[in-house]
């Protein structure tokens, strides 16, 4: 049995929160998926130790949108597929996997959305309600143990100290605590305890990482910038905490089983964290976890003793 599984949304985050429904799907079919996703999801390199995932192909310029909607068809078509899981509710999805010839189609209802759709509230509903019994919310990112034999990164573990991931990138500059709150956070930890700090961010975020670095210059710091999510992720699964920004370094830290704590300051607090019991959660002041979403444009209202406190407590110290 050849089974598809379609995930469009952009984020890496995004594809972090469905992976319990995929894992789900494909332990019930007993066959490995194939999933259709965007690249910058990175399913590549998260599923590329899951058993439960064989392929991934990608939805580009040539084959997503309305133009490339005749090459997708064929691709589906050319790979014959028995069965389909569609997790949105577009027609134009739909029609594309009845004209690939695929005979089972599973997919949202519109009754499945609501104004404020919380997306892993309705990935759990459509999944459960097709396999026909309960499925976790909590995400595994499944990681060989493997580290890189590069002197850098052997030499930044061999270094005593609590390893804490910094999540100091963002999707935008309203979704991002200012970097003088995280050299301020950096210097209140490194008194309370020894610790050194992974900072999440990618080739982007470079101006950023190198600024933390230059405020704190006798911290010990390791930076992913020109690693991939693949070769990131078992440096992470070796942190006892991540601290930041909603971003997708949070939802992996998450998913690889390090407790996190999330400042949510414009984007769904309750969507993108309540998931999973790994994510604590700071939002700005008067605001809610259930109120703080897009447009809540808090940045400047997440109370730093707030996050020091909930840091210090995630940490145990």
């Amino acid at each position: 049995m050849k089974v598809l599984v379609i995930q469009q949304r952009y984020g890496i985050g995004d594809m972090v929160i469905f992976t319990p429904y995929f894992q789900a799907i494909s332990k019930k079919l007993k066959t490995p998926l194939t999933i259709l996703a965007k690249n910058s999801s990175r399913a590549e390199d998260l599923y590329s130790d899951d058993n439960h995932i064989k392929k991934i192909i990608t939805l580009d310029a040539s084959n997503d949108g309305l133009f490339g909607t005749s090459k997708l068809i064929n691709q589906l078509k050319s790979e014959k597929f028995d069965k389909v899981f569609i997790f949105n509710n577009s027609f134009r999805y739909r029609i594309v996997c009845i004209l690939a010839g695929i005979k089972e189609i599973f997919q949202y209802k519109n009754s499945l959305f609501k104004k404020n759709d919380v997306i892993f509230e309705t990935a759990k509903h459509f999944t459960e309600s097709c396999l026909k019994e309960q499925v976790s919310t909590q995400s595994n990112i499944i990681v060989k143990n493997r580290i890189s034999d590069n002197k850098k990164i052997k030499s930044f573990f061999n270094e005593i100290g609590k390893i804490i991931v910094l999540g100091i990138s963002a999707s935008g500059p309203t979704k991002r605590w200012d970097l003088e709150n995280y050299s301020k956070l950096i210097k209140n930890l490194s008194e309370l305890c020894q610790c050194k700090f992974i900072l999440a961010g990618g080739k982007n975020d470079q101006i950023l990482i190198n600024k933390v670095i230059d405020d704190n210059n006798e911290i010990k710091f390791f930076s992913l910038a020109d690693m991939t999510i693949k070769d990131s992720l078992p440096i992470l699964k070796k942190a006892e905490a991540y601290i930041g920004n909603d971003t997708g370094f949070l939802h992996l830290c998450a998913a690889l089983g390090v407790n996190s704590l999330g400042l949510f300051m414009d984007s769904p607090a309750h969507s993108y964290s309540g998931y999973s019991p790994k994510i604590n959660v700071v939002v700005p002041e008067d605001e809610t976890i259930e109120s703080t979403s897009h447009n809540t444009r808090g940045k400047n209202n997440i109370s730093f003793d707030k996050v020091l406190k909930k840091s210090k407590e995630i940490l145990s110290i």
